[in-house]
């Protein structure tokens, strides 16, 4: 019984659940449609509120567009206007050119006609003249009795020596003129700067003479079967020479830096006593050291003498010291560069050029003969290539190079270079000439007077720094020897090669003699 009934109890209970569970599914189930249709009514409502948006939008951008295109067509509009102003102005423009060049045409018309009529006329003119330039010539040459060739021959030759007349007082005027202007200022400007410079000479050579305390040493020199001599030889790069001469060795080279180089080591090495392969090597060293540190120190000198501001590079200070070791035509290279240096200073001083230019140029227009004989070429070009590569200045490189006209001189101190290079090397006992070239240069000096036609004698005396010529007084008057004086001294110029300056004067001397009886 009671199973029974806790049977139909838990039945009641199972349909009561299942009653339940089916209330609440359909209760859940309104509810869901209910807000479905709650969200569909909402859809709708924002699409419709998003279409009405749009066409909103839509209609705003009609009518910019609309604004838009209404402006543009008033800026078309008045753009158009403006442009045809424009236009109608340039045509008005136009038309007005148009009746101008009409106007003007119509009168080049008028001027052509007068012109044709003038060259009408003038070509009538014309040959009137020569009717009667030809009647005329006709009756001079039957009143004179000469042909139109010979009475022209004859009035050339007159104009020849009217014109040789007129040339040679012109000449002679313009001489004594350039001489009263330039002579007296010349003189002084050269004369003041050489009175106030002066060198020290010495004698050109390639060798060197080491003396031997005696000729015992002569012996410890060449060493056993040559090899200290080739040794020193191999070391220093020069030749040695052991001869009869007692008590010396001779040291010969062209290089004149390992000429000095060897001749310290020599010395040094009779002095010591001590001369094998391993003693020679170690002298040529400290040698070499000694004159490379000396060539530094005589180079900063010559920039101290020469009074060089602004610096120089430290390859270019050892090469002018190197130029100590170096003569040519007797004098010392370095001591004739600080005096061209100071040369070209006082010049430029006087003229009022550049005076720093004109004084470094001066200081280093021999530097290329350190080089030249390591470099191809002439020492002017070497020294200016030289010189540009170590950074000096255009107008420096310039005057260096040209100084032996060699390049085209485009400034005053170029010219100063070169005229301090010759004052100083052309100076009496500055430079030696052999007798041979000594007389050859006098006889081309004579040899050239005596080409010129009216020429008697010729003397070149002053050795060399003058040219008498004597000329015959009835061939030559005062005004053609004016003349021929300017003829020569250019052919001197053009033809031979000399130091300095060369005076030329013509004399013409008329000698009447009588005898009283």
């Amino acid at each position: 019984m009671s199973v029974s009934l806790l049977l139909v109890l838990l039945l009641a209970l199972a349909i009561g659940v299942a009653a339940g569970f089916a209330a609440g599914y359909f209760i859940w189930k309104s509810r869901i449609e209910a807000r479905q249709a709650e969200a569909r009514a909402d859809a709708r409502s924002i699409v419709e509120d998003a279409n009405r948006a749009a066409e909103t939008t839509r209609r705003e951008a009609e009518l910019a567009a609309k604004e838009l295109t209404l402006q543009l067509k008033d800026e078309a509009e008045a753009e158009i206007r403006a442009r045809r102003l424009e236009i109608t102005r340039i045509e008005d423009r136009l038309d007005n050119r148009d009746s101008a060049l009409d106007r003007r045409e119509s009168e080049l018309d008028e001027r052509r006609r007068r012109i044709s009529e003038s060259e009408e006329n003038l070509q009538r003119r014309e040959a009137e003249l020569k009717d009667r330039e030809a009647s005329q010539m006709r009756a001079l040459e039957e009143i004179s009795g000469l042909s139109r060739e010979e009475a022209e021959s004859r009035i050339l030759s007159a104009l020849e020596v009217e014109l040789e007349d007129r040339l040679g007082r012109m000449v002679h005027d313009r001489t004594l003129d350039a001489e009263d202007r330039a002579e007296v200022e010349a003189r002084r400007i050269i004369s003041t700067t050489m009175e106030r410079l002066a060198s020290d000479l010495t004698a050109e050579t390639t060798v060197k003479a080491v003396a031997l305390p005696s000729d015992d040493m002569k012996g410890r020199v060449i060493g056993r079967e040559g090899r200290n001599i080739r040794a020193f030889e191999a070391a220093t790069g020069v030749d040695v020479i052991i001869d009869d001469t007692p008590e010396t060795v001779v040291i010969s080279c062209f290089d004149p830096v390992r000429r000095e180089i060897a001749r310290l080591a020599m010395e040094r090495l009779v002095e010591d006593g001590r001369i094998h392969p391993g003693r020679i090597e170690q002298i040529v060293s400290k040698a070499r050291k000694d004159v490379e540190k000396d060539m530094k120190v005589a180079g900063r000198q010559a920039i101290y003498d020469a009074k060089i501001s602004g610096g120089m590079h430290g390859e270019l200070q050892r090469l002018l010291g190197a130029l100590k070791y170096r003569t040519s035509y007797g004098q010392n290279v370095l001591a004739h560069s600080v005096q061209v240096a100071n040369l070209c200073a006082m010049m430029a001083q006087e003229l009022g050029a550049n005076v720093k230019i004109a004084r470094r140029a001066g200081l280093l227009h021999d530097i290329g003969k350190a080089i030249d004989h390591e470099v191809e070429g002439t020492h002017a070009i070497i020294g200016g290539r030289y010189a540009k590569k170590r950074g000096e200045s255009d107008e420096v490189v310039r005057a260096i190079s040209a100084h032996h006209h060699e390049v085209e001189m485009e400034a005053v101190e170029d010219v100063l270079v070169a005229t301090a290079d010759a004052v100083s090397a052309a100076r009496p006992g500055a430079r030696r000439e052999t007798t041979e070239a000594y007389m050859e240069r006098l006889r081309s000096l004579e040899d050239l007077a005596l080409s010129h036609r009216g020429v008697d004698k010729a003397y070149a005396i002053q050795a060399g720094r003058e040219v008498r010529v004597m000329v015959q007084p009835t061939e030559v008057d005062d005004r053609i020897a004016a003349k021929l004086a300017f003829d020569i001294s250019k052919e001197i110029e053009s033809d031979l090669e000399y130091p300095g300056q060369i005076k030329v004067t013509v004399i013409r001397e008329s000698r009447v003699s009588e005898v009283a009886r």
